[in-house]
């Protein structure tokens, strides 16, 4: 495992800075963003009612809300500009679940980023031992990987609904007086949702942070180095040869006789019809 073996000759907080240490720490940092600009998230919104009788008017009506986005609890009082009288109104929708769930996984990304980083920096042993650390960091980290993608995806469909729902133009046909052509209703401002739009943002950017990651954390494993080990390419056949060579019923050999040139001729020595070589001169029939 090259990253394990780079990792452990590097040092400690030196795990920072390769890839997967260096990902892991954005990862930690990033998945702070998105549950801070979501879940610390509060705005406001202002109508306006102008009645006929100005006594019955209301032209600030401030309208709160905050995370969860419950926004069906969300009250607020309105003139019905018939005498003194007000009614209580409460905007539309209930839009937690999709930003808890987001939060949840930010949050609980937060934490295990921060807890695999100090093992990386402190535990590198117990980590690499028998593979355990990098198989469990590789699921979690595939699982995590698809939650974000989920997850920001439903908290961006939840955050456009949570825009229709405290549009000041749709809250203002919510009130009776508005309805009232003698009546004039409008609104002073909308909410900034910059924050939120953000809290988007980073949900997308810590699903391409932990998918980017996969692949570091995958070269850990055994499965990585196992892939060649376990099916080793074949070592080529040796090529058969041409011929079979006779074999011969040697004599004895006397290294006093003549050699075998390259040419393939005999020098002064011959062959017996036994089969013995031998350099005393030529045989007798």
């Amino acid at each position: 495992m090259e990253t394990a073996n780079q990792i452990a000759s590097l040092g400690t907080f030196q795990v920072l800075k390769v890839p997967l240490g260096f990902i892991r720490l954005l990862e930690w940092l990033f998945a702070i963003f998105a549950f801070a600009t979501c879940g610390g998230y509060s705005g406001q919104l202002r109508v306006s009612v102008d009645c006929v009788n100005k006594t019955d008017s209301n032209l600030s009506i401030n309208i709160n809300f905050a995370y969860p986005f419950r926004l069906n609890q969300v009250y607020f009082d309105v003139p019905t500009c018939e005498g003194r009288s007000q009614e209580r109104l409460f905007l539309v929708g209930d839009f937690s679940s999709s930003a808890e769930f987001f939060v949840t996984i930010a949050v609980f990304a937060f934490l295990y980023s921060l807890l695999a980083t100090v093992v990386y920096i402190f535990f590198q042993n117990t980590y690499r031992e028998n593979n355990r650390g990098p198989f469990i960091d590789f699921i979690v980290t595939v699982v995590f990987s698809f939650m974000w993608l989920v997850s920001s995806s439903a908290w961006a469909k939840g955050l456009s609904d949570v825009k229709v729902a405290t549009d000041p133009d749709e809250v203002v046909l919510l009130m009776s007086a508005c309805k009232v052509q003698t009546n004039k209703c409008g609104s002073a401002y909308g909410p900034i949702w910059s924050g939120l739009n953000t809290s988007v943002v980073f949900g997308y950017l810590n699903f391409v942070l932990w998918a980017g990651n996969i692949w570091f954390v995958f070269k850990e494993t055994g499965w990585h180095k196992g892939g060649a080990a376990r099916y080793p390419s074949s070592a080529p056949e040796k090529q058969a040869a041409p011929f079979n060579q006779p074999s011969y019923n040697q004599g004895t050999f006397d290294q006093s006789g003549g050699g075998f040139s390259g040419t393939g001729d005999l020098g002064q020595s011959e062959y017996s019809q036994v089969g013995t070589y031998t350099s005393s001169g030529p045989t007798s029939y």
